[in-house]
C-alpha cells in the first residue's frame, strides 16, 4: 500500500503545485501535515456557530434554513455568485426573525466571506469549487464543511489533508446519507455485534438525473450544466460518497481497517445519448455532446482486514432510486430497498431467508439509532430527504458547541472522494487494480472507531419548527 503522499506523487509533474494548493510548501519540499493527526481532533467549543453558506442555488437554502433554526447557530454570512439568490436568502431570514446575514456575491465573493468573522463556511457550490473555498477557508480560520463530493482529484484529496492537519481546522464532508435512518440503524446493529464479524457491503448511486443533468439552468437546472459536462468528460464514478460512506464508517475504515485496493469497470454510454436524441433531436448539442461516463460505473474494494465493498454509480438507466445500503456479516445481512435483514439463530447457522414484517419491525425497534430515537420525528418535520439533512447538520452544530470530535474526518473526505479519480484510473485500463492512498499515514492502526453519538436537546434548547414548503424543498 502506499503510505504517504510524497510516494503517491513522487515523480509526477503536479507534486509542487499540490503543495502549495495545501500551502505547505516549504524549500521545494512537500511538508507532510504541521499540527498532527486529526482522528479524534476536536476544537474548542464555541458558545454560538456563526455560519457562512456558499452556493444558494440548489442545495444552500435547504441549509440556511435548517441552520438557522438550530439553537446555537447563526447564519451570519451569504454568498453566491448572483446577488437576487442572496437576496431571497435574506429575506427568508428576516421573514423568519432571524437576524440579518453579512452579503457577499460575485465570482470571489466566497473569499471575502471566508476573510470574516465567522466560524464555519458551509459549502454547496458546483463540485469545481468545493476544494478550493475549503482551503482558503481552512487558511483563514475557519472550519469547512462540504457538500458531496467535496474533492474530484487525489491531488485535492492530500490539499484537503493536509490543510486541515496544518491549520487545525474541521473539513467535513457533508455526507447526508450517514444519517439516513436505515444507515443509523445498520451501523448501530454492526457496533453491537448483531450481524457477526463484517464482511462485504454494497452501496450506490442509482438515481435516473437524465431529466435534471439536461435542464437548462434557466428554468431550474445545473449552472452551466456543471454536472452533464463533468459526466461529459470523465468515466468511472464521479459520485461514490453515497454508498460508500455509510459502509465505511460500519466497517471501522481509517478507524482499524483500511482500504488497499480497488477495481472498477463501466458500461457503455447509452442513456444519455438516446435521452438527448429523443428531447432534442440528433441535430441538437445535447445530442452531439456524447457523454464519456458509463451508464453503469461498478467499483469493487478489498481492505486490508480482507473485507470486500461495491460501490455503484448509474445517474441514467431507467430504473428505480436505490443506495442498495447492503451490510453482510457472519451472522446475518441487512439490505435497504426495500428494507430487509436476516439473521442466523446462533453461530455457524445459515440466514437462508429474509424476515416477515413483524421479526423486522422487531429488530427495528430495539436497535433504532439513538440520534433518530431523541431528534427523528424533529428531523422529519425540519425535512430534507426525510430528515437526515437536518440530523447532519443539527449533530455538526452540537459537536462544535460542545468541542467534540466530528462525526466524519477530513480522512474520511478524502478516502471516499479518491474513488472519483482512482475508479476512472481503473475504469480505462480495463479494471486493472489500483492502490488506494492511506491518507492517515498509519493512523487507522490506532484511531479510535465512531461510536453511536447523539445529542442533548436540553443542551440546546427547544428548536422551533417551522415546516412550509421553503423548509422542505431541498
Amino acid at each position: 500500500m502506499l503510505q504517504n503522499r510524497r510516494e503517491f506523487l513522487k515523480g509526477t509533474a503536479w507534486m509542487g503545485a499540490a503543495a502549495a494548493a495545501a500551502g505547505c510548501a516549504t524549500s521545494g519540499a512537500v511538508k507532510l501535515g504541521g499540527c498532527g493527526s486529526m482522528s479524534g481532533f476536536a476544537a474548542p467549543p464555541l458558545k454560538k456557530v456563526r455560519v457562512g453558506v456558499v452556493g444558494l442555488g440548489m442545495r444552500g437554502p435547504g441549509a440556511v434554513h435548517r441552520l438557522a433554526s438550530i439553537p446555537g447557530t447563526e447564519v451570519a454570512a451569504l454568498c453566491d455568485l448572483y446577488p437576487d439568490r442572496v437576496a431571497r436568502q435574506q429575506k427568508w431570514l428576516a421573514d423568519n426573525g432571524k437576524p440579518k446575514a453579512a452579503e457577499y456575491s460575485g465570482q470571489y465573493g466566497w473569499k471575502a466571506m471566508c476573510e470574516s468573522d465567522i466560524d464555519l463556511v458551509y459549502i454547496a457550490t458546483p463540485w469545481d469549487l468545493h476544494t478550493p473555498i475549503a482551503l482558503y477557508a481552512m487558511e483563514h480560520g475557519k472550519h469547512a464543511a462540504i457538500e458531496v463530493p467535496s474533492a474530484m482529484t487525489l491531488e485535492e484529496c492530500w490539499a484537503c489533508v493536509e490543510t486541515s492537519e496544518r491549520t487545525g481546522r474541521h473539513c467535513m464532508q457533508l455526507e447526508n446519507c450517514c444519517y439516513g435512518e436505515v444507515e443509523m440503524l445498520t451501523l448501530n446493529l454492526a457496533r453491537n455485534g448483531v450481524l457477526g464479524e463484517l464482511v462485504h457491503g454494497e452501496g450506490a448511486y442509482i438515481h435516473d438525473l437524465r431529466s435534471l443533468n439536461y435542464l437548462d439552468p434557466v428554468d431550474g437546472g445545473y449552472q452551466g450544466y456543471w454536472r452533464l459536462m463533468w459526466n461529459a468528460k470523465h468515466f468511472g464514478n464521479p459520485y461514490p460518497t453515497h454508498g460508500l460512506l455509510p459502509i465505511m464508517q460500519a466497517m471501522n475504515i481509517n478507524r482499524g481497517d483500511v482500504m488497499e485496493y480497488l477495481t472498477c469497470v463501466s458500461s457503455a454510454q447509452i442513456g444519455m445519448d438516446l435521452y438527448a436524441k429523443e428531447k432534442f433531436g440528433e441535430e441538437s448539442w445535447q445530442a452531439k455532446l456524447h457523454p464519456k461516463c458509463g451508464d453503469m460505473s461498478t467499483t469493487v474494494i478489498r481492505t486490508a482486514k480482507g473485507r470486500t465493498i461495491m460501490v455503484q454509480h448509474d445517474v441514467t438507466s431507467a430504473r428505480p432510486y436505490s443506495r442498495i445500503n447492503l451490510l453482510s456479516g457472519t451472522q446475518g445481512c441487512l439490505n435497504d430497498y426495500p428494507f430487509r435483514i436476516a439473521l442466523a439463530e446462533k453461530p455457524g447457522d445459515s440466514a437462508h431467508s429474509w424476515f416477515g414484517p413483524e421479526k423486522t419491525n422487531e429488530i427495528y425497534n430495539k436497535w433504532r439509532h439513538p440520534l433518530w430515537k431523541v431528534a427523528g420525528e424533529l428531523a422529519k418535520k425540519m425535512g430534507g430527504h426525510g430528515g437526515m439533512d437536518f440530523l447532519m447538520d443539527l449533530r455538526l452544530s452540537y459537536c462544535l458547541q460542545n468541542g467534540l470530535p466530528l462525526d466524519m474526518d477530513v480522512y474520511d473526505l478524502a478516502t471516499s472522494c479518491s474513488l472519483c479519480e482512482l475508479s476512472e484510473k481503473s475504469a480505462l485500463n480495463r479494471g486493472m487494480s489500483v492502490d488506494v492512498p492511506d491518507f492517515t499515514r498509519g493512523g487507522w492502526k490506532t484511531a479510535k472507531p465512531l461510536g453511536i453519538e447523539t445529542v442533548e436537546l436540553e443542551k440546546m434548547g427547544v428548536i422551533d419548527v417551522k415546516k412550509d414548503d421553503s423548509q422542505l424543498n431541498v
